[in-house]
């Protein structure tokens, strides 16, 4: 098991749509019941670069408990530090033993990334 390297505590909270009342939709997003245990990898400088040139999104590999109820879309926030990530997909390796999220970090209007 991994449980003794998920440093982090997150908040997962789920887009979910509802009606506007002007015959729309809006998404809204909703806390889940139970949060998660996580470890957060920050990209190496490899990674970014690749990400820079190749013009696409750059995550960072969010590792999690093979049975935490996490979705492609879902938002993981730390209520600590105030950092969120959008969840762009989930994968189980080979392993059992954990799954891993692919998050894009949000940062706030105005926030530098230092």
């Amino acid at each position: 098991m991994i449980g003794h390297w998920l440093n982090r505590t997150l908040q997962v909270w789920r887009p979910t749509r509802t009606q506007d009342g002007a015959g729309g939709y809006r998404t809204v997003y909703v806390r889940q019941p139970s949060d998660v245990r996580a470890k957060v990898d920050q990209p190496s400088d490899a990674e970014r670069l690749l990400a820079v040139q190749t013009q696409s999104e750059q995550t960072d590999g969010i590792y999690l408990l093979p049975t935490d109820d996490v979705r492609r879309g879902d938002e993981l926030r730390d209520p600590d530090s105030g950092e969120v990530w959008r969840v762009a997909g989930v994968m189980r390796p080979s392993s059992v033993r954990y799954r891993k999220a692919h998050g894009e970090l949000v940062q706030s209007e105005g926030e530098t990334n230092g």
